[in-house]
């Protein structure tokens, strides 16, 4: 199975996490509004069913949906 296109990476030591679609950074998300809305602006509408699908969106280090600091 190919890896996700979608990478939410750890969370920094100043809070936060760095998004990425295919290696291009979309921004730095403090919550999952962030990310839909980044994944929104890259042109996937319906991005907040994607948040949970493995297939789409890996979840480096730490929990999914926390972004507090590390």
């Amino acid at each position: 199975m190919a890896s996700a296109p979608i990478v939410v990476h750890p969370p920094l030591g100043t809070g936060g996490r760095r998004v990425t679609v295919r290696g291009q950074i979309l921004g730095l998300a403090h919550s999952d509004g962030d990310v839909i809305e980044f994944l929104r602006r890259a042109g996937l509408p319906d991005a907040e069913g994607l948040l949970d699908d493995p297939a789409w969106v890996k979840w480096r280090g730490g929990r999914a949906h926390r972004y507090e600091a590390a």
